[in-house]
């Protein structure tokens, strides 16, 4: 194929020899590398050099790393102590000896490996005798991967349109990467190879593994090894079997702008006029996100720094995600921190760990095999949103500034640019239909479900009840409560699960950051049904006030703008005290 293009866009001779046709394919990456203003964005934060128009190893590092791929007969790599010190050799070649890592590091690769995780001679003799000379031989491979990326993605979605680039604040566009080169990248974060000097200024993450090992030592938290734990599950199960699938990471902007091309960062005179109906709210008062079964969008309760504490020593909603999907980590590398119109997007990030736990009680279950089916650009169909929430917002949280950012903050995540411009064209021609959420919570299974919507060309100023039903309309072996109307024609909510794709969510903002579940519990079905999303899940991850919504009971017309002025009355009685 490389030869097909090279005959097209390079002048050769009409019998042309192999060595013709490879010096005519490097004259054409030669320009195109050189001139690359997307590998020019991450170059500073790349441990390769780029010489001669190709991407490079420094001659020391790619001698260590050659020795590193040999095993530790050669590399004399075999615990956990010398392998930081291999680390150490890599990094001052790199010439990052002045930028030290933590003192603490090397205790922590010292007790992960040669007394906690490597605990029988077959342990060690696989971890240092196979994964990680297949990492160096993977990390011997990253410029080819690099290079190979970039034309491959010049040629299926355009120049500089999909490839790896450093996605600014403000600036919305998506980035595409095979598995196998995100494994190559979270292997120079394990052995803590990228540059970290100028990150901090360009609002970027950390993303070396540095902080990780250095927060793990014998006195500390089960959690801290179990987060090493998957991560290493993680590269064991690669050394085995390759995945080759893709993983997108979208930069989602509301522009601050007017603009006819773009989706706008909502005013409270938009949230007033909203006609848009509420979508489907159902209630789970056990599960977990990730284990939802509808092909919803599954919300990362994040940071505005995308990964949080992940690459630390926090344990709760995001940096367990990102322990069990470590695909997620590479967006860290790129993707700098969100400002309030912003929100991230991730479709293709495969599972490979099982687990329990939440916080100080999160461990390492075992392997995972992810048996999510696969798009036609070779994602699998995990779809997870970042937002973040205001930080301890407490009180103010009920203030009206609080309250429209947090549902544009939502709103953002949730929408779907070619979605909403259809919506945009039928609320303007009015074929927005009514639509009755009178029906009351029905038990099944230990879950609470909201009835799907119901259409109805009468309905003006029905009401939601959050309350539970009444005894005698609870359902029964598993079948839910019949609809007493037969006026009624209700939509069927597993058709609407497959037609669209609905949001996968839970208390968001809550926990240490001080938020109202009961507040962003509407915020966020106020956002879904503005971004015409079917149907939120809701995951109470068995929050009491959420197990009690019958004491949220305002009258709820159907659509968004008569919504948000309700919640506006209550937010502001809680302001008066």
């Amino acid at each position: 194929e490389r030869e097909r293009e090279m005959a097209v866009c390079v002048p050769v001779p009409s019998s042309p020899s192999p060595a013709t046709i490879t010096a005519a394919h490097s004259a054409l990456l030669s320009v195109s590398m050189e001139r690359r203003g997307d590998l020019a964005s991450v170059l500073p934060f790349l441990p390769l050099i780029l010489r001669s128009s190709s991407l490079f190893w420094p001659p020391q590092t790619l001698e260590a790393l050659r020795a590193l791929s040999l095993g530790p007969d050669v590399s004399r790599v075999d615990s956990g102590e010398v392998l930081f010190d291999a680390i150490l050799d890599l990094r001052h070649s790199l010439g990052l000896s002045g930028e030290p890592l933590s003192p603490k590091a090397s205790e922590g690769f010292a007790t992960f490996f040669d007394e906690w995780q490597l605990k029988t001679p077959e342990d060690s003799r696989m971890w240092f005798g196979e994964v990680v000379p297949w990492l160096a031989r993977l990390l011997l491979r990253l410029p080819s991967l690099l290079e190979a990326h970039y034309r491959d993605s010049d040629r299926i979605f355009g120049t500089g349109k999909g490839g790896l680039r450093i996605l600014g604040q403000q600036e919305a566009g998506t980035v595409f990467l095979g598995q196998e080169l995100i494994a190559a990248l979270l292997a120079c974060s394990l052995f803590c190879l990228f540059p970290d000097a100028d990150r901090g200024e360009n609002h970027l993450p950390t993303i070396n593994f540095v902080h990780l090992f250095a927060g793990f030592h014998p006195n500390g938290k089960l959690s801290q090894e179990a987060k090493i734990k998957c991560l290493i599950h993680y590269f064991e199960r690669l050394c085995s079997d390759m995945p080759t699938g893709f993983v997108s990471f979208e930069r989602k902007v509301l522009s601050l702008e007017h603009s006819s091309q773009s989706i706008s960062y909502p005013d409270d005179v938009f949230w007033k006029k909203s006609v848009v109906p509420l979508c489907s709210f159902k209630v789970s008062l056990s599960g977990l996100i990730e284990d939802q079964q509808y092909e919803a969008l599954e919300v990362d309760f994040a940071n505005e720094y995308l990964g949080g504490g992940a690459l630390y020593r926090g344990c709760v909603q995001e940096e367990i995600r990102f322990m069990i999907n470590p695909e997620l980590i590479a967006g860290m590398f790129f993707l700098p921190s969100m400002q309030k119109n912003e929100a991230i997007e991730i479709v293709g990030a495969e599972r490979f760990s099982k687990y329990t736990g939440y916080a100080s009680s999160f461990r390492y279950a075992g392997d995972y095999k992810d048996n999510r089916t696969v798009d036609s650009l070779g994602r699998r169909r995990t779809r997870i949103v970042a937002i973040d929430a205001l930080d301890n917002a407490w009180m103010g949280q009920y203030k009206h500034e609080c309250l429209v950012r947090e549902t544009n903050k939502a709103f953002c995540g949730f929408f779907d640019q070619s979605k909403h411009e259809c919506s945009l064209k039928a609320a303007q021609e009015g074929e927005f239909r009514k639509i009755d959420f009178t029906h009351n919570i029905v038990i099944v299974d230990n879950e609470a479900h909201y009835n799907p919507p119901v259409v109805s060309d009468n309905c003006t100023n029905v009401k939601m009840s959050f309350s539970s039903a009444p005894e005698n309309e609870r359902a029964t072996n598993g079948s839910s409560a019949e609809n007493s109307s037969s006026e009624q024609c209700q939509v069927s909510e597993s058709s609407n699960l497959e037609e669209s794709i609905g949001v996968a969510t839970g208390n968001w903002g809550c926990g240490a950051f001080g938020g109202d579940p009961e507040l962003k519990s509407i915020i966020q079905w106020l956002a879904a049904s503005q971004a015409i999303r079917p149907f939120i899940l809701y995951y109470t991850f068995r929050e009491e006030a959420l197990q009690r919504l019958e004491q949220w009971r305002p009258s709820y017309p159907v659509n968004a703008g008569n919504t948000m002025s309700t919640v506006r009355a209550r937010c502001s009685l809680h302001t008066r005290g």
